[in-house]
C-alpha cells in the first residue's frame, strides 16, 4: 500500500517547543516573500523560448547531478539513466524504463538534501499525496508528463507561480547570450539576467584553452596572442554581459590563489600558456594573476566578484572521457584563503568601489580564516553554504561558525546555484527554515530581541542578496 506524502509544516524547526514557536512565527513573516535568485545555472532558452519541459525523467533526472551521482555510488551506470556520451553511443532512451529505476533506488537518498527538495516539488509543485516508490512509479511519471505539458507548467508561469523575482543565469566568456537578447524588451528582460564566468578563457589547464583565446580574439576583434589585447577583448566581454543584464561575474578556480605580477611577467606567463608549454605551476600562477587582473575590471566597472574555489573537477576520468564535465565528479579539497589572497587584497583590498563574495567547500576555514578575512576587509562579503553543504547541517554550520566574527551584514543570504529550476522554491524554502531556526535559538538565550529577529530574517532572506548583487 503506497505511503502517504507529507510535509510537515514544522519540518527543520527546533524540536523544543519554546523556540520551534519563535522559528514559526521569524518564517511566517518572511515565508512568503520574492525569491532572488542571484547565482544559477539555469537554462536561459526556457525563459527565452517558453517551451514545455518534456518529460519527468527529463526534468528530474537527466540535469540533476545530486541525483545521478548518488544512484552512480550505488552501482548504476549513467547509460541507464539516459545520460547522453560524448561518443553518441547507445543509453538507454526510455524515459519510463528511467523513471522505474530513479523510483525503484529512491530510499536511497534518505537524509540528503535531495530528498527534501524532491518530495516538495512533488508535493507543493505536482499535488503528489503518495510517496515515490517502485509501485508508485508510473502514477508519478504520468501525473507530471501531463502537468509538463500545460501551459501552467512551462518556464514563465513558474516564473509566476514561484515568485521569482530576479534569477541570474551563468554564462562563459564565448557565449553569444542569444537567449538574453531575445528576452530585450520583454517581459523576462529584468527577470532573468546572465552572470559573465570567464573560466574557459582564464584556465590554462583546460584542453581547449588555446582554442577558446583564438575564438576571443575572432569574437572581439582584438589581438589576444598579445597580453594586452587579451585584457582589452575581456573587458570588451564584460560589457557586453553587462549590457545583457550581468551585475556579477563567477570564478571557479580550484584554489583562491592570487598573485601581483609586473606586466613584462603577465605579458611571458601568458605566452607560455598559450603555446600550451606551461606545467601545472605556471597554469595556477596564470589563473592566481588573472583573480587580481579580474578584481581591478570589477573595480572599473562595478560588477561585483564571485570565487568559487576549492573542487577537483572531474576526479573520476572514465566519466570525464565518457560523458564530459559536470558529471557529479567533482570532489571538495582544502582550500586556503588567509595567504592566497593577500596579493589581490593588498593591491585593491581597500578600495571601497570592490565587492567581493567568497565561497568555499572546506568548512575548516569558516571560522578560522573566512569569517576574519570578511570581518575586516570592507570589498568581502561571505557566499552562503555552498553545493555539498547546501543543506540543513551545511547552513548551520555556516551559521554557527561565522557570525559572531563576520556577523550577519557581511554575508550575502542565500543562493541556490541550480540547474534544477523546480527545486528552486524548496531550496530557498530550506534556507529561510534554516536560518529561522538559527535565529529563533539567539533569540531564546536573550541573545537576540525579537524585534531584531525580524528585521534580520527578512535581511537573510531577501535584502542582503539584493544589496550585495546590485539587483
Amino acid at each position: 500500500m503506497p505511503q502517504p506524502l507529507n510535509l510537515h509544516p514544522d519540518r527543520l524547526f527546533p524540536a523544543d517547543p519554546t523556540v520551534r514557536a519563535i522559528a514559526r512565527r521569524l518564517y511566517d513573516s518572511i515565508k512568503d516573500l520574492p525569491i532572488l535568485s542571484p547565482h544559477g545555472h539555469t537554462d536561459p532558452r526556457w525563459f527565452a523560448e517558453n517551451p514545455s519541459f518534456g518529460n519527468a525523467s527529463e526534468l528530474f533526472i537527466r540535469p540533476d547531478h545530486y541525483v545521478f551521482r548518488m544512484l552512480y555510488s550505488q552501482g548504476i551506470s549513467l547509460e541507464r539513466l539516459g545520460i547522453p556520451r560524448r561518443d553518441g553511443a547507445a543509453v538507454e532512451t526510455d524515459p519510463i524504463a528511467i523513471w522505474r529505476l530513479f523510483a525503484g533506488n529512491y530510499h536511497l537518498f534518505r537524509g540528503t538534501p535531495s530528498r527534501i527538495w524532491l518530495d516538495t516539488v512533488f508535493s507543493e509543485v505536482f499535488g503528489m499525496t503518495v510517496a515515490l516508490a517502485p509501485d508508485t512509479a508510473e502514477q508519478y511519471y504520468h501525473a507530471i508528463t501531463e502537468k509538463l505539458a500545460t501551459d501552467a507548467f512551462k518556464p514563465q508561469a513558474l516564473m509566476d507561480r514561484f515568485n521569482i523575482e530576479c534569477i541570474a543565469t551563468t554564462e562563459g566568456a564565448l557565449d553569444d547570450l542569444k537567449y538574453h537578447g531575445a528576452m530585450k524588451g520583454g517581459a523576462m528582460e529584468k527577470r532573468v539576467i546572465t552572470t559573465f564566468r570567464p573560466d574557459d578563457v582564464v584556465d590554462a589547464s583546460r584542453e581547449d584553452f588555446a582554442d577558446n583565446i583564438k575564438k576571443l580574439g575572432e569574437l572581439t576583434g582584438e589581438d589576444t596572442h598579445s597580453w594586452d589585447g587579451y585584457l582589452a577583448a575581456l573587458r570588451q566581454r564584460r560589457a557586453f554581459f553587462r549590457d545583457h543584464g550581468a551585475t556579477a561575474t563567477d570564478h571557479g578556480h580550484p584554489t583562491a590563489a592570487t598573485a601581483n605580477l609586473s606586466h613584462a611577467e603577465c605579458r611571458t606567463l601568458f605566452e607560455l600558456c598559450i603555446s600550451g608549454k606551461a606545467g601545472s605551476a605556471q597554469q595556477e600562477l596564470f589563473r592566481a594573476q588573472m583573480l587580481t587582473e579580474l578584481a581591478g575590471m570589477s573595480i572599473e566597472d562595478g560588477m561585483v566578484m564571485q570565487i568559487h574555489p576549492g573542487a577537483f573537477r572531474n576526479h573520476n576520468p572514465r566519466i570525464f572521457e565518457g560523458f564530459g564535465r559536470d558529471k557529479g565528479a567533482d570532489i571538495p579539497s582544502p582550500t586556503e584563503y588567509v595567504k592566497a589572497l593577500k596579493p589581490l587584497l593588498d593591491k585593491y583590498g581597500n578600495d571601497p568601489r570592490l565587492s567581493i563574495i567568497l565561497f568555499t567547500l572546506d568548512e575548516t576555514s569558516y571560522a578560522r580564516e573566512l569569517a576574519p578575512l570578511a570581518g575586516h576587509y570592507p570589498c568581502l562579503k561571505l557566499g552562503p553554504a555552498w553545493w555539498f553543504h547546501d543543506s540543513p547541517e551545511g547552513m548551520l554550520r555556516f551559521r554557527h561558525q561565522v557570525t559572531e566574527t563576520a556577523g550577519f551584514y557581511n554575508t550575502v543570504g542565500f543562493n541556490d546555484d541550480t540547474r534544477a529550476f523546480l527545486s528552486i522554491p524548496a531550496r530557498h524554502d530550506v534556507a529561510r527554515r534554516i536560518d529561522c531556526r538559527f535565529l529563533a535559538g539567539l533569540i531564546s538565550e536573550h541573545r537576540l530581541g525579537e524585534d531584531e529577529g525580524f528585521e534580520l530574517a527578512r535581511a537573510l532572506t531577501y535584502d542582503l542578496a539584493k544589496k550585495a548583487y546590485k539587483l
